[in-house]
């Protein structure tokens, strides 16, 4: 079975707010939405997260 995890600064295992999940599947990493977890996920590769996780922390929001 799939272990999916939040992180800790949005409450952790908390079900209140808004959400992302990671989880390890092999090759590639799942990104899902955790307040709709039968619902659409990103599949990245390594490169594609790590693209990802920078354009997030050094976006700034409008």
């Amino acid at each position: 079975m799939t272990e999916w995890r939040k992180s800790s600064h949005s409450g952790g295992g908390s079900s209140s707010g808004d959400c992302v999940e990671l989880a390890d599947l092999g090759p590639t990493v799942g990104v899902r939405d955790s307040r709709d977890p039968e619902g659409p996920r990103l599949e990245l590769d390594g490169p594609g997260f790590t693209t990802l996780i920078n354009t997030v922390r050094t976006h700034t929001p409008a």
